[in-house]
């Protein structure tokens, strides 16, 4: 297969294709399958290989990263040339990091390949290994996005022809859905809907997220606080930011996501944006980030389910393959990612 550039990836322009599935034999629809990257799970982080500049490193698929970056420590080891950024901030769980830019002569994920490419430096932990990029979701929302994690992989598909047409190839029995909402080329996030013990709470699928993550406000909303019966804490969790937040365990009577229903579960809550806030323009009113999501879901998930995230047709499917949904027997690992990350120009 000859070599791809990110950018034809991405838009699924003038590529060799690799192959198409027929959907439905009642219509022309057909999955074209831009790429397939085997994965490699560390710690739920969901890592490819890829390059920078010829040296290998791996490549972390975080949806819940609103901008493709270099870790700080990754473009450090390199000897990669910083400047500072300017007019961008990045905001996330711990708070805000700082924000470097650089410039790469070649960056590859898979088979792909782009040059000559300015990436943000950012992320103030090490996430381990050799992980030293996380591949947000300005590149994911631009293609339909196949997580088959039991089989170890990862595919990029572009539909055609599939209106009104469940995507959800790999079964013949009906797949679970949920619409999502419509993506902001400034902002992509995979958000939906979910239900937690009844009260509507929106979500983002985040597979950069080890364990699904419920915010404080809106566990205590659903009934669930530190100090309800059955509540352990689990200590710190880290994000992007500088800082940690305090994180529990908790018991959920039911939560849904589109027709799935999981019953008497346990789900992880922590104050996950009490540190996001900025000051606009000088002032000293300090701006609540409003876009972060107040739940994620997280890789334990994508670990349980085959997901097909439709951006073509702003839905996702999924269907149970087991184990447990959300992953809460040991208290988590310090976060291999970068969470929910958004930029702002004050």
């Amino acid at each position: 297969m000859t070599p791809r550039t990110l950018a034809a990836l991405s838009v699924a322009a003038g590529l060799a294709l690799a192959s198409g599935l027929a959907v439905a034999a009642s219509s022309n629809c057909k999955m074209v399958r831009l790429a397939e990257w085997p994965l490699q799970i560390k710690h739920n982080a969901l890592i490819v290989e890829g390059a920078i500049n010829g040296r290998k490193l791996g490549v972390m698929l975080d949806t819940g990263a609103g901008r493709t970056q270099i870790m700080r420590s990754a473009a450090v080891q390199m000897g990669l040339t910083r400047q500072q950024g300017k007019g961008v901030r990045l905001f996330g769980v711990g708070g805000e990091t700082d924000v470097e830019v650089t410039t790469v002569e070649e960056f590859k994920v898979g088979d792909a390949t782009r040059r000559n490419w300015q990436m943000l430096v950012a992320g103030e932990t090490d996430l381990g290994g050799d992980v030293g990029v996380i591949l947000g979701d300005d590149f994911f929302h631009k293609v339909d996005v196949e997580f088959d994690l039991a089989h170890g992989v990862v595919r990029l598909y572009q539909p055609r022809d599939c209106n009104g047409v469940s995507l959800a190839y790999w079964t013949k029995e009906r797949a679970s859905e949920v619409d999502l909402e419509p993506v902001d080329e400034a902002r992509p996030q995979i958000v939906l809907m979910v239900l937690v013990n009844g009260r509507k709470v929106r979500a983002m699928l985040d597979s950069g997220a080890a364990t699904s993550v419920l915010d404080k406000y809106e566990a205590a909303q659903a009934g669930l606080t530190p100090e309800t019966p059955g509540v352990v804490p689990v200590g710190p969790a880290y994000g992007l930011g500088k800082k940690t937040v305090d994180s529990w365990i908790g018991p959920i009577r039911a939560l849904t996501i589109g027709d799935e229903m999981i019953q008497d579960t346990t789900l992880h809550f922590a104050d996950l944006y009490k540190d996001a806030t900025f000051t606009p323009g000088g002032s000293r009113i300090a701006r609540k980030v409003d876009e972060l999501q107040p739940m994620l879901i997280g890789a334990d998930f994508l670990r349980s389910h085959r997901v097909l995230v439709a951006h073509s047709q702003r839905r996702m499917y999924f269907t149970y393959v087991g184990g447990p949904v959300f992953q809460t027997a040991t208290a988590p690992q310090p976060r291999s990612s970068a969470p929910p990350q958004f930029d702002f120009k004050p």
